[in-house]
């Protein structure tokens, strides 16, 4: 693997060889190496953190033991919910939070290396809403027709767009409140909008 690709925001060199050797054996099939981030602290800069960017995934990477052994946490991107960086005085703080509200995080990175880590995380976060939001739909098309509360009127629960695609979903004498719990994450994973889930709540709300 090309180590000069990984330099381009002056990384530690030493740290990037000793990263790259152990990730490699990491790496799955058609799984690549994107981008290295290297922690730099202000003062002692032994053994630093770093990031490493896959196409398939986020590693952090902590050494332990002066170096001699490192730990890895890896993340799947597409159950990364949220990358961002905070820029301060002396380096940038790049915070993860995944699709379960767990978050990790590296300080003291040079900002261009940051601002680096931001940019291809944000390019992947947009395929990934994609993906999940494809995911919801095969859900919902996987179910029957609309949603119905005490055989009442069927009510559509899918945008516009899908409504001549698949069938409404229909789930007969369902509960009122699991009913109003299942719009709300259809609303929260931007399945329907926030002017259908409220004309849907009273709708199901004038039948209670």
């Amino acid at each position: 693997m090309n180590l000069k690709k990984f330099l381009n925001e002056e990384q530690d060199p030493q740290a990037v060889e000793k990263l790259l050797g152990r990730i490699n054996t990491l790496l799955t099939s058609q799984e690549t190496v994107e981008y290295i981030a290297v922690q730099k602290k202000p003062i002692l800069n032994f053994s630093p953190e770093c990031i490493a960017l896959t196409n398939r995934r986020i590693i952090f990477c902590r050494p332990r033991n002066f170096g001699l052994s490192m730990d890895f946490q890896d993340y799947s991107w597409v159950d990364v919910a949220d990358c961002h960086i905070k820029e301060g005085i002396v380096g940038s703080t790049f915070m993860m939070k995944t699709t379960t509200n767990f978050t990790n995080m590296v300080d003291y990175l040079p900002k261009n290396q940051a601002r680096k880590l931001y940019q291809f995380a944000q390019e992947v976060e947009e395929r990934m809403r994609r993906v999940r939001r494809e995911k919801s739909l095969e859900t919902l098309r996987a179910s029957a027709g609309g949603v119905t509360v005490n055989n009442a009127t069927p009510i559509i629960t899918q945008p516009q767009q899908f409504q001549q695609e698949t069938k409404p979903l229909l789930i007969e004498n369902e509960d009122p409140f699991a009913l109003l719990q299942k719009l709300k994450d259809l609303k929260e994973n931007e399945i329907i909008s926030s002017e259908e889930f409220e004309t849907k709540k009273n709708e199901i709300l004038s039948r209670v």
